[in-house]
Order: structure tokens, then sequence, then C-alpha cells
């Protein structure tokens, strides 16, 4: 099956991580820097009334700061926060697949910083490029994803610099907490483009940041009124909906492939998790042929709808819409209808070869 959706029965959720609520300080801080300006939100109309629903509306984070990919609020919020702390030169350390780690080599060159990259095996030889283009040291190790990001973590500490990552261990929860709330700058854009409130939110989750950050967000903004929501994952590492599904946190082991790499992620973050199991209502999963789905619509869009650039850990989310919307058992599963508002994330676009 192309993608699997299964609902979650939700519950009240506690804010046991402390999760801070000042989001006016995250977007001040992103209006403070010189290369932001917000990303677009693309009004597909055109695909809305094929589909027959209200509108579908998608954040396109191709253009975030001239890294292809939305990472870059996060890390550089979080980067800040420990940079007001230090004095002398920071080195950080992180583990990626791509886009995590051109972001954090991206602010740490824009802060006088120093960024060393390990990225898991299998990393295509294009986005250790693009990272190394922006003057990080990087290293591929014969390891996957969670170890590559647990031998970053060694060392870092080791060598006495700062892990800077969006997995949770109990000495990076500051951090973790800080990339979270950056990405509320994202969710907030989106909605001050939109005339209406959306009554579906899909996005994506790799370990589950990104997803969270959009949850905690709209739970804050529309408290007990919160939209429909659904947490996307790739197939072949559905770490968040295994976890969700068997009620306890949900490991996958060994070297999952995809080509979703940002999604390839087989530890969730713990300090999401319950904000996922809190509000999302569904949990879902799709296989590689469900983002090239999506890839293919948002570079060749119907009727005059915009045309995008998605990549494939961004495209998910639309391609998934447009696959269910054309069945009405999923289409009911889902509460949609002809009135519905959907708002999807590009969290990434296309990495071409050189």
């Amino acid at each position: 099956m192309a993608y699997q959706i299964q609902k979650n029965n939700l519950h009240n959720y506690r804010n046991n991580y402390n999760f801070d609520i000042n989001f006016n300080q995250v977007f001040a801080f992103h209006h403070s820097l010189s290369q932001y300006y917000p990303t677009p939100l693309h009004n597909l109309n055109g695909l809305a009334k094929l589909r027959k629903v209200k509108r579908i509306y998608v954040k396109d984070e191709s253009c975030r700061f001239n890294l292809n990919a939305f990472k870059g609020l996060g890390v550089s919020y979080a980067m800040n926060k420990v940079l007001e702390k230090n004095i002398s030169p920071v080195v950080f350390v992180t583990a990626t697949d791509g886009n995590h780690g051109r972001a954090v080599a991206w602010y740490a060159k824009y802060t006088g910083n120093d960024a060393i990259i390990f990225m898991p095996h299998g990393s295509e030889q294009r986005r250790v490029k693009a990272i190394e283009e922006m003057g990080a040291r990087t290293f591929v190790l014969d390891l996957n994803y969670d170890d590559t990001v647990r031998y970053a973590d060694k060392y870092a500490s080791e060598n006495n610099y700062v892990f800077l990552q969006d997995t949770a261990t109990e000495d990076n929860e500051e951090n973790v907490r800080n990339i979270i709330l950056g990405y509320s700058t994202l969710v907030e854009e989106a909605l001050s483009f939109m005339d209406e409130k959306p009554t579906h939110v899909f996005v994506q989750a790799g370990v589950g940041s990104l997803a969270g950050g959009v949850i905690w967000y709209l739970s804050n903004r529309y408290k007990g009124k919160v939209p429909y929501i659904g947490v996307i994952e790739s197939s072949a590492c559905p770490c968040i909906y295994e976890s969700v599904v068997k009620k306890s946190t949900f490991f996958i082991e060994g070297m999952p492939k995809t080509i979703m790499a940002g999604l390839n992620c087989g530890e969730p973050n713990y300090m999401t998790l319950p904000l996922i199991d809190a509000y999302a209502s569904w949990v879902i999963q799709c296989d590689d042929d469900i983002t090239i789905r999506g890839m293919e619509l948002a570079r060749h869009p119907v009727c005059r709808d915009p045309a995008f650039s998605s990549g494939e850990s961004g495209a998910v989310g639309l391609g998934f819409i447009d696959m269910v919307l054309q069945n009405k058992q999923e289409r009911d599963k889902l509460k949609i209808d002809e009135n519905s508002i959907i708002l999807l994330f590009s969290t990434e676009g296309e990495l071409r070869n050189e």
C-alpha cells in the first residue's frame, strides 16, 4: 500500500518539558536577521477545485535563508541562544542527512564560529558538497542516522564543543526546546497569509521536532479549537506512527532506505512525542511513490496553479493529499469535505545535481 493512516486517540497534554510560549521573541529574532524574509504560501486553487475542497495551501520553504529548506529557523534561534551565553568562539557539532547540517554550517559562518558535521552512511555527495560550501568540516560515517547522532554527541562532549541537534538527549534538551520554538515562525508566516483558519494541517516528521513545533504553536494560538492535524512519515522508518500505535516509544533499527532523507530517522524525539500524541488526529506513513507524486505536482501543477520546487522530504504532504482526496472513503476518514481548508508544508526544495 502506498500509504497508511492511523487514527489517534487524543490525550490531554502536560508541558513537562517547559516549552516556551514567548513566540514574539522568536519572530523578533528572525526579523532581525539580514537574510530574513517570509517564504511564499502558494494557494493551489486549481488543485482545490479539481479535488473538491475549498482551499489547498502549501508553505514553500525552498528559499529560506538561501538554504533550500526550513531548518535555518530552528537552528539559528537555538544557536543564538547558545552564543548569548558564550564570549569566546564556539564550535558547533551536529549529525545530519543534509538540511540540518547545512543550516548549522550557515549560521556558524554567519556568526563567525565553526561547525563540524557528521553524516550517516549513504549520504549523497551533493548533500555533502552543499554543507562544505558553507565552510563546515564534514565526515561521512559508516553508521545509520541515529548512531551518527550518538557519535556526534559523544564527540562534542569529549572536545567541549556544543552539540546542536533536534534529537533529544538529557544534556541537549535546552537546545532542542529552542529549535522547536524557532519553527513557530514558519507557522506564523503561513497563517498571516491566510484569510481563513485552516481546518486541516498536515506536517512531516523525521524525529518529530518540526511536527512538535507546528503543533505547539497551533495549540497555543487556537487553544481548544486546534485544526485537525496529520503527521506524515516515511513508511521506511515510521517511528512516530509505531510509537502512537503501540502506545510506547518505538525505535526503527538498521539502515532504512527511502528517498525522503530528511525523514529517515529511527528514533522519535521524546520531548515532542507527547505533543503529537495529544494533538495529532492521525499519524500517517507514506511510500516513496507518494512524495514522487508530490514533486511532480509541484513541478507541473494543474490549471494555473504556481509551479515551485519541492524536494523528496518536502513534497510528501502534497502527494498524499492529492491521492486521498480522490477517494471518498479516505476523505471521510480524514473528515475532509468541500469546505475544508488544507495547509501543507513543503519543507525543502529539490537539490539539483551539478
